[in-house]
């Protein structure tokens, strides 16, 4: 049987569907550094305040953009230009007419292949509430994709 992210692209799926792609990686919810000089992004092991580190889902998704000002929604217009996204992000995967992984809940059926697989920042990751901000560089990692 074939499946909406099978043929229709990002620009034709509706809310719900848009919404179901997420992997729930939690990668997009980490905090971003980034050089003034050359604008490189260095990315943190800090989650934003609103991200469940256990269950890497945000804890306000509805009202994310009313606490954390800087929450970058994604959506059809930006998807294609956040270079900082990881290269396993489904977006990014359907996008480049690329196949959903086998660790993907609609592939696998279940929300905690992706925590099983090792994909998702479920437990290497900790919450900005409990970072300082002058700490933040001390939290700069490199992720694998």
């Amino acid at each position: 049987m074939t499946q909406f992210w099978q043929t229709k692209t990002l620009e034709q799926m509706n809310t719900e569907e848009w919404e179901l792609l997420c992997d729930g990686c939690a990668k997009c919810c980490l905090v971003k550094l980034q050089d003034m000089d050359n604008d490189e992004i260095f990315y943190t092991n800090v989650s934003c305040e609103l991200l469940d580190t256990e269950s890497c889902r945000c804890s306000n998704y509805e009202g994310r953009h009313q606490v954390v000002d800087d929450c970058i929604k994604l959506d059809r217009e930006n998807i294609h230009s956040l270079a900082w996204l990881p290269k396993s992000c489904s977006y990014r995967l359907i996008a480049a007419g690329q196949e959903l992984p086998e660790w993907h809940h609609l592939i696998s059926g279940s929300r905690e292949t992706i925590h099983s697989y090792g994909v998702s920042l479920q437990g290497q990751i900790v919450s900005e509430l409990n970072v300082s901000d002058d700490d933040i560089e001390d939290h700069i990692i490199q992720w694998v994709d």
